[in-house]
C-alpha cells in the first residue's frame, strides 16, 4: 500500500507552525507496513487542495488529509474532497448532537452558527466521532483509492487515529513491519556506517538505516513478518549483533527513550547521587536531567560557575590552575568535576569548561575547544572535545557528550 499524507494549513506553509502531524503519521504508517512515499503541505484554498488530492490519487491508493475542517471559511478540505469525488455533503444528527454536548460541557449555551458546518458529512463516507473537539473525521473508499481525512489539532488526530484509524487500517493490511531502535551516543554517523556497511549490504528484509542527531546515531532495524513475532525474530539478530560491534556505546534500543532517561534510570538503578558543574553550558546538563519525571532523587546540585572566580569560590578550582592553564583546560574540568563532587558530597559529578564562541578562540585554543570530566569513585575521566557549528550547537554538543561521558564512567565503575 503506498500512501499520501497532504498537511493542509497556510500557517503550514508559511512556517509558522511546526508539522508535527506529518511527522506522525508518516510514523505511525511505517509501525503497519505502509510506506508513505510522499508529503506535501498546501495552504487553506479549496482549488490547489482539489489539486493535491487529484494529483495524490494518481501516484498512491491511501490518502491522508490533516487540517481545514474546522468551523471557519478557510477550512475547506472536507469540501474539496467533496469535489474531487463528487459527493455530497449532508447533515448528520449523531455529529450535530455531539457538538452541542460539547457546547454543554463546556459551559456554553449559544453555538455559533458557523460550528453547524460541522455537522455536515461526506455522502456515504465512514464518520470518525470526534471525543476530543468538534471536527469528525472521514474514510472515504472510491474504488482502489482511500481517503482518510482527520482533524488538525494533535490533541484531537492522535486519539482518532490511534482508536479508529488502526484498526481499520490493520485489519486489511496482510503484514506487519517491526522496529527496533538503537541508540548511540560518542560516535559519528560515518564512522557508525562504516562498521555495519556490511549488514547494510546484505539484508533486506531487516532494513537498516541510520540517523545523525546532536551527538548521537540511530540505527533503526525495521522488519517485514506475516505477524509481529515473525518480524521480531527478524530484527533480533541483527541487534544483537549492533550490541557485540557497539557496547557501551549503545545507551538504549528503546525508541521512546533519549540519553538523559538513560542516565537517569541508571543513578537509580545504584542510588547514586550526582551534581553538576558547567560553564559553557550554562545549565544545559541540569535543564536536560530535570525534564525527566522522578530527576529530584538523583540531582543533588547544580552549578553554573561561568566566572574563574565562581569556579574557585564553588568548586575549589585553584587558582595556580586558572592562571598557569586557563579555564579551558584538562586541569581545570578535572578540578571542577571533583570539587563539585567533595564539596556537596555526591557520588558522581560532570563538569564542562571551553569555548562555544563565536569569540574567545586562539589558535592554541580554537572555537569549539571543550572539556567535559567526570568524577566516580574517587577518579576523574577527562576527554577533550574540539566542535564545530554555532555557538548554540557547540554547547549542545557538549551537554550530550557530558551526559554521555557520565552515563559510560558509572556503567564502568558500578557494574
Amino acid at each position: 500500500m503506498e500512501a499520501e499524507i497532504i498537511n493542509v494549513g497556510t500557517e503550514l506553509l508559511m512556517g509558522n507552525v511546526v508539522n508535527t502531524n506529518g511527522a506522525y503519521l508518516a510514523r505511525e504508517c511505517s509501525k503497519l507496513g505502509i510506506g508513505v512515499y510522499y508529503h506535501t503541505v498546501i495552504g487553506d484554498n479549496e482549488k490547489r487542495v482539489k489539486q493535491a488530492v487529484m494529483t495524490a490519487r494518481e501516484r498512491a491508493s491511501l490518502i491522508f488529509l490533516t487540517g481545514g475542517l474546522g468551523p471557519t471559511q478557510d477550512d475547506m478540505t472536507k469540501e474539496a474532497v467533496a469535489g474531487v469525488f463528487q459527493r455530497k455533503l449532508v447533515e448528520d444528527p449523531k455529529v450535530k448532537e455531539e457538538i452541542s454536548q460539547l457546547f454543554e460541557r463546556m459551559g456554553k449555551k449559544k453555538i455559533p452558527e458557523n460550528n453547524w458546518k460541522q455537522a455536515k458529512v461526506l455522502e456515504g463516507a465512514i464518520i470518525l466521532h470526534n471525543e476530543n473537539g468538534t471536527a469528525p473525521g472521514f474514510i472515504l473508499e472510491e474504488g482502489k483509492t482511500t481517503v482518510i481525512l482527520l482533524p488538525g489539532p494533535p490533541r484531537e488526530l492522535y486519539p482518532m487515529f490511534e482508536n479508529k484509524v488502526i484498526p481499520y487500517l490493520s485489519a486489511r493490511q496482510d503484514s506487519v513491519l517491526y522496529t527496533k531502535m538503537v541508540k548511540i551516543c560518542g560516535v559519528g554517523e560515518s564512522k557508525v556506517e562504516e562498521q555495519i556497511k556490511d549488514l547494510i549490504r546484505e539484508q533486506s528484509n531487516p532494513a537498516i538505516a541510520t540517523y545523525a542527531k546532536t551527538s548521537e546515531v540511530h540505527i533503526r532495524v525495521t522488519a517485514k513478518g506475516k505477524d509481529e513475532t515473525e518480524a521480531k525474530k527478524l530484527v533480533k539478530p541483527v541487534v544483537k549483533e549492533l550490541k557485540k560491534r557497539f557496547g557501551n556505546g549503545i545507551y538504549t534500543t528503546d525508541e521512546t527513550v533519549n540519553l538523559e532517561e538513560s542516565v537517569v534510570n541508571l543513578l537509580r538503578k545504584h542510588e547514586l547521587t550526582m551534581v553538576t558543574a558547567e560553564s559553557c553550558t550554562g545549565g544545559m546538563i541540569a535543564s536536560m536531567i530535570v525534564n525527566v519525571p522522578g530527576a529530584s532523587s538523583v540531582l543533588k546540585e547544580s552549578f553554573v560557575t561561568y566566572s574563574n572566580r565562581a569556579k574557585r569560590k564553588y568548586l575549589d578550582v585553584s587558582k595556580s590552575t586558572l592562571k598557569k592553564y586557563t579555564e579551558y583546560s584538562e586541569k581545570c574540568a578535572k578540578e571542577m568535576a571533583r570539587g563539585a563532587a567533595l564539596v556537596n558530597d555526591c557520588d558522581v559529578s560532570v563538569a564542562v569548561t571551553g569555548i562555544a564562541g563565536p569569540d574567545g578562540g586562539t589558535e592554541e585554543k580554537p572555537v569549539g575547544l571543550v572539556y567535559v570530566s567526570c568524577y566516580a569513585k574517587g577518579k576523574v575521566i577527562v576527554e577533550e572535545h574540539h566542535f564545530q557549528g554555532t555557538r548554540l550547537m557547540i554547547r549542545e554538543q557538549s551537554a550530550t557528550c557530558a551526559l554521555d561521558l557520565l552515563r559510560r564512567c558509572i556503567m564502568e565503575q558500578y557494574e
